[in-house]
């Protein structure tokens, strides 16, 4: 079944919660398409997870599009979403929708993601026609402004705020909402707050959906965030299958008799 917006929607009323990943490539995307992930995220994590940059913001929208055209060719039935990146959106509200337009018309996503409250290019892309996925909480894009990768809304004064900001972003017409890095408490709030699905990312079980960086998922990042799983240890069995094929190689063993001409 191809997974629309509409369709996160209708599981939420239902109470069904859905499964997002990131994926950057045509490979992670038929399978975890094939696999039933309702969300594919083509995120700007691919800065840090597969360009080697320091951080999420480095990356451009020229550096995105390609990664997005791979997912949204590849992927039958999962919800196609790809990130704005840094310096895309922020000036004002017609750099958001020209950015957006791009990101759509050159990739075959289906929806946008941005981070922080931007109320301004957030209506202006749903005004558009353009399906907007919000982000709060912890926003890597500007993790400096953040003092690091610190949970976000611990206080009352901070939960307001992240509160308020998803019920604007929700008003500006957002079809759902990232919640990164907050305590499991203030985002069970949040999620029966809103009508719009929630995702959550470190923000505890109580969100609509859950999202992971694939690579987190699979094992394969050297370093794994606290809050995330590794569903297998893609990194290690990968180690293991190349110094096996180098000493294959050494011996003479590799190519065998049967897989030569």
């Amino acid at each position: 079944m191809k997974i629309r917006t509409s369709s996160l929607a209708e599981l939420k009323k239902k109470g069904i919660r859905f499964a997002a990943l990131t994926s950057y490539d045509m490979h992670t995307a038929g399978i975890f398409d094939a696999a039933g992930i309702e969300v594919l995220l083509v995120g700007d994590s691919a800065s840090d997870n597969v360009l080697a940059n320091q951080g999420t913001a480095p990356i451009t929208l020229d550096e995105m599009i390609p990664f997005g055209r791979a997912v949204a060719r590849s992927a039958k039935n999962s919800l196609v979403v790809i990130d704005l990146p840094f310096g895309s959106y922020e000036i004002d509200a017609e750099q958001a929708l020209v950015s957006s337009i791009r990101a759509m018309k050159e990739t075959g996503a289906a929806a946008v993601k941005l981070e922080g409250a931007k109320i301004d290019q957030i209506s202006r892309i749903v005004e558009s026609g353009i399906p907007v996925m919000g982000h709060v909480g912890f926003t890597p894009q500007t993790v400096h402004a953040l003092a690091g990768f610190k949970v976000q809304g611990r206080d009352k004064k901070n939960a307001e705020r992240i509160t308020n900001e998803c019920l604007d972003i929700e008003k500006a017409g957002a079809f759902a909402v990232v919640l990164e890095m907050i305590p499991a408490a203030l985002a069970k709030e949040i999620s029966e707050r809103l009508q719009i699905p929630t995702i959550g990312i470190g923000a505890g079980s109580d969100c609509d959906g859950q999202i992971l960086v694939w690579q987190d998922f699979a094992g394969l990042s050297e370093k794994t965030p606290g809050f995330a799983k590794n569903y297998l240890s893609l990194r290690d069995a990968l180690h293991s299958a190349a110094a096996t094929y180098r000493l294959e190689v050494q011996t003479g063993n590799f190519p065998p008799a049967d897989k030569q001409f």
